[in-house]
């Protein structure tokens, strides 16, 4: 690759995305512990209206998902395809509004969710102005993306880009279908479906949110990043395009697995059971793909703190991937939906999958943007691996425990058929389990911390002479 041409590379915006990564990942995850500490101490924030449990938590899941998770994705995705297609963005300017577009829905989320500005839906609360917003934003970034794409100079599509596209286009789709609205003033809406369709259409962008914002998306993160931080070549190419291809064949079909026993059809809620059992096959290959792309490479996991974090990562992918599925079927769901189980499954594909690979993505990609040779501090990337590492094992343990014991609580009958216990009774025994919730919490929080101050150092040191 010619020095003029990555030279010409527009990396001012993914430095702007990458920082932004790890300050909404402090925010969105400081958040999440103070609600964590609201469901351990009830009088907490002395029933603030504006500090309310309620309002709080679409705050921490928009502050996560589309900050912190969006920011990791723009920013990864406008290096990936640069460097993969050898040719820079195809604007400047726009590679600028869709920065500053995205940094201003973040702060109207910020201020609307806390204000009970929220349509409801869930991963979708913003209200329409922000939503006509966030599909202004979106379509300039298809744009660059896409317009950068069929101006590279390579004749290759690295698969890396195919996750990236599907993603994007995706997840455009999901939202301008199910944000249709009617406007009743400029802070209220309702949703333009009804019933049983409105459930459905939700979980149709809810689940794909997951399976293309947070799996997708991620997934062109690590083909691209384990295998630059391994130095190896992806194990099987054949491998990843069928990935691709079964994986977003099959994700869309999956929604109504969140509607098991309502009032949606039972043919739908099977064909959503179904369609997520299938799902364990294309995602288990895009794990053992990533994995094995380490093969006679395993000895680097040692000394190489980043690598552990993608690997890791990968772990945790394979497990949440196979725990949905399991908890899709109808008589898992039976026991383990409305209970902590799914919270413990949603936090170890959150923080055990999407956080882990978008950290060790930023450490890779956060000293070549600033022309270092390495972070700061290698030790403290890996003391960072081990402190999330436990936080998130001692987040999803006691979940698991709490939801199973929940599940079988709630569904105890007496002989005469009534309920053996109350929900207060379920409520008292699942407390010391939300207090280890929060220790883990802080713990996890921590590590972004620690990664906050190495970064910081890292972007104030003298830049190596001879990093491209």
């Amino acid at each position: 690759m010619s020095e003029i041409n990555t030279a010409a590379y527009n990396y001012k915006v993914v430095k702007q995305f990458s920082i932004m990564t790890v300050v909404w990942g402090i925010v969105g995850m400081l958040v999440g512990v103070i609600i964590a500490a609201q469901l351990f101490w009830p009088d907490l924030t002395y029933g603030i209206e504006y500090l309310t449990y309620g309002r709080l938590r679409p705050l921490h899941t928009n502050a996560v998902i589309f900050a912190f998770g969006g920011s990791a994705l723009f920013a990864t995705s406008l290096y990936v395809v640069q460097r993969t297609c050898q040719t820079p963005l195809i604007s400047n300017g726009l590679a600028s509004f869709v920065f500053w577009g995205w940094q201003l829905i973040i702060v109207l989320a910020a201020i609307s969710l806390p204000m009970g500005w929220t349509s409801g839906k869930e991963y979708a609360e913003l209200e329409w102005p922000i939503d006509i917003l966030i599909a202004i934003v979106w379509v300039a970034y298809a744009i660059l993306y896409f317009g950068t794409i069929m101006k590279r100079t390579t004749s290759h599509i690295y698969v890396a880009n195919w996750f990236y596209g599907a993603f994007i286009l995706t997840v455009a789709v999901l939202h301008i279908v199910n944000s249709a609205a009617v406007p009743i003033s400029l802070t209220k809406s309702y949703s333009a479906y009804a019933g049983a369709i409105d459930a459905m259409v939700q979980w149709w962008y809810g689940h794909n949110a997951v399976g293309f914002f947070l799996t997708a998306g991620f997934l062109g993160m690590m083909y691209y990043f384990v295998p630059k931080q391994a130095e190896r070549p992806v194990y099987s190419y054949r491998l990843s395009i069928v990935h691709f291809w079964a994986l977003i064949a099959v994700y869309m079909w999956a929604g109504p697995h969140h509607l098991h026993y309502t009032a949606l059809p039972n043919w739908a809620q099977t064909l959503g059971m179904l369609f997520s059992i299938i799902l364990l096959a294309p995602s288990w290959g895009g794990m053992i793909n990533g994995m094995m792309t380490l093969s006679g490479a395993w000895h680097k996991l040692r000394d190489d703190p980043i690598l552990k974090f993608l690997i890791v990562s990968l772990s945790f992918y394979g497990m949440s991937t196979f725990e949905g599925p399991m908890m899709s079927i109808k008589t898992v769901n039976a026991l383990s939906h409305y209970t902590d189980w799914t919270i413990g499954h949603v936090h170890s594909g959150a923080l055990g999958w999407v956080a882990l690979v978008t950290i060790g993505a930023m450490y890779y990609l956060i000293p070549k943007l600033f022309g270092r040779k390495n972070m700061y501090s290698v030790e403290l990337i890996n003391v960072h691996f081990w402190v999330s590492t436990i936080g998130i094992v001692l987040y999803i343990v006691p979940m698991w425990i709490a939801g199973v014991m929940q599940g079988l609580m709630w569904r105890s009958a007496n002989a005469d058929g009534t309920l053996t216990y109350s929900f207060i009774d379920a409520l008292a025994e699942t407390d010391p389990y939300y207090g280890i919730r929060l220790l883990a919490g802080v713990i996890f929080l921590s590590g972004m911390f620690i990664m906050a101050y190495n970064v910081i150092k890292t972007v104030q040191a003298e830049p190596d002479a001879d990093v491209k």
